[in-house]
């Protein structure tokens, strides 16, 4: 018996987009507790050795948690607002966007475009899962939620 409700286990979207959820968080802890390893292994500057360098992927990576975080809770949560999709999505896109312009830049190697398709890849997936009409099991949820009250989904 595993520990995720139905409602992820029998959506292959919702699985994947979960378990990107679970590598953002991950690979954010990775780059909050130890910026520099991660750091080098990405840019192409001595900079990524300098405090201030260090710091910033440091908060990067802080950002990458609350994300992930907030893609989890929404994937696990019945009756939750899609709303959240869009946003994780936008997020992804951007950071799609600036990582891939950080290595034509040549600030990054191109082992970060790996990163950055990564990125487009769960930006396009949320992109799906916000879009799509509700399964009918997620339409009781919904239903259920309507009646709470205004605002809920």
């Amino acid at each position: 018996m595993t520990p995720l409700p139905a409602r992820v286990t029998g959506d292959p979207l919702r699985l994947v987009l979960l378990a990107i959820a679970a590598v953002t968080m991950v690979t954010g802890v990775c780059q909050l507790v130890a910026p520099s390893p991660v750091l080098e292994l990405l840019s192409t500057d001595a900079v990524g050795s300098a405090s201030l360098s260090r710091h910033l992927f440091a908060t990067v990576g802080m950002f990458m948690i609350v994300i992930g975080g907030l893609l989890t809770q929404q994937l696990l949560s019945p009756g939750a607002p899609s709303f959240p999709l869009l946003w994780v999505g936008l997020q992804k896109f951007g950071a799609f966007a600036l990582v891939t312009a950080g290595v034509a830049r040549g600030l990054f190697t191109g082992l970060a475009l790996l990163v950055a398709l990564f990125d487009l890849a769960t930006a396009g997936l949320c992109w799906l899962l916000w879009r799509r009409p509700p399964r009918p099991a997620e339409s009781l949820v919904a239903a259920d939620a309507d009646t709470a009250g205004p605002g809920i989904r």
